[in-house]
């Protein structure tokens, strides 16, 4: 087998053009028996590959470095709409082709949107990966882009919103509770984007996104699966070598949210059965030092039956029907969110009371080395289970070469959680779980 240098030598032989011609970056062990390797073509594109004799598939992720945060106040959901947009037509495959033609090859195709990213991906039959090359190529270029493709998927993004966020007490506390809790970063408005702003762009506004963001330079592919590097590697050059780079996308200065000193209370009242509480405290960035530490604690508050909240509010005390914590893994810093959903008659002051009281311990004395072990073991767990197929592996590399600028920063991640102690848990806890860093949605039950 070729060594990389050598297959990118073989791969340039001939190829005058400079878009077309690949550079080899790196290679780096992938585990205990994968290699991923780095590959970038002259204009631009980078790519992953990821050799996994596994099984007989293969998945193809496209990463795009655009998010939420790219846009500007009047422009919201912008992102969102294009993860809808770019399953229409191209200049090469009318209306329908793209569903048609996953489904002939028995590959499963969708795409997620948020904050920091949005990322495309097909889990199909290794025999299907130069379709998935074609196609995701030439919608990479040649989108259609008319009045009648943007309306009618205005009007399907406009109903999303309405079904998740308007008619959705849930969706509209969450979108109240970033709203609230920021008031510079653009995490401040939702990813699917405001009903005016959504229902307000044009056939311009999505010509002059696509330019600015869907081009090789901007954009990331992952393979994972059974496949030969060498022969991929060719369709690719033949397919993204032809696309011209794109514009420079502007790097923007980071937004920096002015500190809070006090708790941010908001009532809202909704149709809900039982009253809830949604809280957001100030959490660092993904990639910030004290991260894992509250990823440790977020699995000791509320990872499972015998999680200290569940046992608490579930069990003894009955004050609720169920709790969940999560923290979001933003580039920039974020929020960590907690969800109380009381039981009838419940008050909510008994429910915070109860919160900041187990907080507070946490803070103070951290966790049991009982509570410590079991963490770290659900979170390893949970990551290999995430790993076991080549969608997974794929999604895991796009998302940390997306966020954390290196792919094979995977399972540094998990050595990070297996190196937390408990004075790393009391630490990040008393540091950013205070009352004063966090901005308090009541839901409240209206009356009809």
């Amino acid at each position: 087998m070729a060594t990389p240098e050598v297959l990118v030598e073989r791969l340039n032989r001939g190829v005058r053009k400079r878009n077309a011609r690949w550079t080899f970056v790196r290679d780096v062990g992938f585990g205990d028996a994968l290699r991923l390797r780095r590959y970038r073509l002259g204009n631009g594109l980078t790519v992953l590959t990821l050799v996994d004799r596994a099984a007989p598939t293969v998945s193809y992720h496209s990463w795009f470095r655009v998010g939420s945060r790219h846009e500007r106040p009047g422009k919201t959901g912008l992102a969102h709409l294009f993860e809808h947009l770019m399953f229409n037509a191209t200049r090469n495959h009318a209306p329908g082709d793209f569903d048609r033609l996953m489904e002939g090859a028995g590959a499963e195709a969708n795409a997620a949107t948020w904050t920091d990213w949005t990322y495309y991906y097909e889990n199909a039959p290794r025999d299907a990966l130069p379709l998935l090359i074609e196609l995701e190529s030439d919608r990479m270029a040649n989108l259609v882009l008319r009045a009648p493709q943007v309306s009618s998927e205005k009007e399907v993004v406009a109903n999303e919103r309405k079904l998740r966020v308007d008619d959705d007490v849930e969706g509209k506390a969450l979108e109240l509770l970033y709203e609230k809790a920021f008031v510079r970063h653009p995490y401040r408005w939702p990813t699917i984007g405001s009903m005016d702003d959504i229902r307000g762009f044009t056939v311009q506004d999505c010509r002059e996104f696509y330019r600015t963001h869907y081009a090789p330079s901007n954009a990331t592919v992952v393979i994972a699966g059974d496949f030969v590097e060498s022969k991929t590697l060719s369709l690719m050059q033949e397919h993204y070598g032809r696309l011209p780079r794109g514009r420079r996308v502007e790097q923007r200065r980071p937004f920096e949210e002015p500190p809070q000193r006090a708790e941010r209370v908001v009532r809202l009242p909704a149709p809900t059965p039982t009253e809830k509480l949604l809280l957001g405290y100030r959490a660092p960035s993904f990639l910030d030092a004290d991260t894992p530490p509250l990823v440790v604690a977020n699995e000791v508050l509320f990872g499972g039956q015998s999680s200290r909240l569940h046992r608490l509010f579930c069990l003894d005390s009955e004050l609720a029907l169920s709790v969940r914590g999560s923290i979001s893994p933003f580039v920039d810093p974020g929020l960590y969110e907690m969800w109380i959903f009381l039981r009838k008659g419940k008050k909510r002051d008994d429910a915070l009371a109860l919160l900041d009281r187990e907080i507070g311990r946490l803070g103070s004395e951290g966790p049991t080395p009982i509570e410590l072990e079991k963490a770290i073991h659900q979170l390893e767990l949970s990551f290999l289970h995430g790993m076991e197929t080549a969608g997974g592996k794929a999604e895991q590399i796009g998302f940390y070469e997306t966020v954390a600028n290196d792919g094979a920063a995977v399972f540094e991640r998990l050595h990070a959680y297996g190196r937390v102690s408990a004075r790393d848990v009391k630490r990040a806890v008393s540091k950013h779980l205070r009352p004063s860093r966090r901005t308090r949605i009541e839901i409240l039950r209206r009356a009809s």
